[in-house]
């Protein structure tokens, strides 16, 4: 029976849907959990340090396929093998990170998904503005410790829309407390969640933050809203890693990687904590209403 390894920052309690949704894109191409297929999981419960050996003990337990969930997992499975074939969903740019040669080719044992890292963050901003038509100043949360190339694309949106944009950095969970201690200091008006696996990890510490400063803010994922944050806006997860049992059973049928060109996502979710909305005393603009795709009563 063949394995997958399935290796994730995070933890099963947060992110067990995952697994679910990967199981789904096996199932699609005749893989059955437990019948015709299994799946090894690893889970870095938000220690990132732990990926490498993680990954080292999934390629010592022979899995004929990695899926790793995020940069730091997708880095620690390169690191490990050149052989084993690795499925990942990114959310930076793949090709910048070293992790393929290009997304038509990615020449080597890694193909996956990116998630558009460099386009949505300034789209985060512009609707961030629309829901908090007064905000002057918009801080955005960074951690430093992973990438961000996209920063600067948030810059060039918040120049555009006149809004002053200092950046919080933030790389532990002291760090992220520290961070909203001084958001008075700036007199932020909102936050933008920047895109970091570390803050995934840590959402329900983030929207607990939020609402006790009453600060409104944007996340990546559903989740973020799901958990009592304000707004979300990004790919569906369900769907990402649907994606990536899709292409793990067509390695397990035979396809290589290297021949398997990086998928970007076709859904978008925009979800709005209509509840959170009216704790901060916010009325949610009838257009953003309508684009959303859920409305979290």
């Amino acid at each position: 029976m063949p394995v997958i390894g399935f290796l994730h920052f995070g933890s099963p309690d947060g992110f067990a849907y995952q697994i679910d949704a990967l199981r789904q894109g096996l199932a699609e191409n005749g893989y059955v959990d437990g019948k015709n297929v299994a799946i090894e999981t690893r889970w870095a419960e938000g220690h990132l340090e732990r990926l490498p050996a993680l990954a080292a003990d999934l390629v010592a337990a022979k899995v004929d396929v990695i899926v790793a969930a995020g940069p730091p997992p997708a880095k620690a499975a390169k690191n490990a093998t050149l052989t084993i074939p690795i499925v990942f969903s990114v959310g930076v740019d793949p090709v910048a990170e070293g992790l393929v040669a290009s997304l038509a080719h990615p020449g080597s044992n890694l193909t996956g998904v990116s998630l558009l890292a460099s386009v949505l963050p300034p789209k985060r901003l512009e609707m961030l503005c629309e829901l908090v038509r007064s905000a002057k100043v918009i801080a955005l949360l960074v951690n430093p410790n992973e990438s961000g190339e996209w920063v600067a694309d948030v810059q060039i949106a918040a120049r555009a829309k006149g809004v002053e944009l200092p950046i919080l950095k933030a790389g532990n969970e002291g760090e992220i407390d520290a961070a909203f201690a001084a958001l008075a200091g700036l007199q932020a008006d909102a936050l933008i969640e920047g895109d970091a696996v570390l803050f995934m990890a840590q959402r329900e510490q983030l929207v607990a933050l939020e609402r006790h400063y009453r600060i409104p803010a944007i996340g990546r994922f559903r989740e973020f809203a799901d958990a009592d944050g304000l707004i979300s806006y990004g790919p569906d997860l369900v769907d990402t890693n649907r994606q990536l049992g899709i292409y793990a059973a067509k390695i397990l049928n035979g396809a290589k990687p290297a021949d398997l060109p990086v998928q970007q996502p076709t859904k978008f979710q925009l979800v709005i904590n209509l509840k959170t909305a009216k704790e901060l005393g916010l009325t949610v603009p009838q257009l953003l209403f309508a684009r959303a795709d859920e409305v979290i009563e």
